[in-house]
């Protein structure tokens, strides 16, 4: 079976820009096999655009804003997985912190963020976008953006830094 110019260009795409694009999802998502499903639909539906999309230099944002959507169609679908109880959970004790906890402690702290800061904080401090560049993604204004990444910072810090 022969392919076609396209399916290769898509294909060289995938290759050349999959693993930054799979770090993107697994922010978003904060679990790896999640990330890969999350970027696989992303990809299916860049696919299907192909013939579409003009701008070839947009891909990366297409592909972006794909994935941001259907992480959040998929968060809204979740079904309700925590329920209230009458016991309150025992209260873990923060210790000094070693150099592969800090790590952990920022995946887990960026995975309760809510779904636009944590888009937010991941296109701006991972991929490098500027708040232009995050409110097309987006689809919000860059001032929205300002407030969203200043406010999701001072969640982070106050997760990640020792009360004082």
């Amino acid at each position: 079976m022969q392919t076609t110019s396209w399916e290769d260009e898509f294909r060289e795409y995938v290759l050349a820009r999959g693993p930054a694009l799979l770090r993107a999802a697994n922010q978003l998502t904060g679990h790896p096999l999640d990330a890969e499903d999350l970027l696989q639909n992303a990809l299916t539906k860049t696919y299907l655009a192909w013939d579409r999309i003009e701008d070839r230099g947009a891909l990366d944002g297409y592909v972006r804003r794909a994935m941001v959507n259907i992480n959040i169609s998929q968060w809204r679908r979740r079904k309700l997985e925590e329920y209230p109880s009458a016991d309150l959970p025992e209260t873990p004790t923060h210790e000094a912190v070693g150099g592969g906890e800090v790590h952990e402690q920022l995946e887990q702290a960026l995975e309760e963020l809510p779904e636009r800061m944590r888009a937010a904080i991941v296109l701006r401090y991972f991929e490098d976008m500027t708040e232009p560049e995050i409110a097309r993604t987006l689809g919000i204004s860059v001032g929205t953006v300002k407030s969203t990444v200043s406010r999701a910072m001072a969640k982070l810090r106050s997760a990640l830094l020792p009360s004082r």
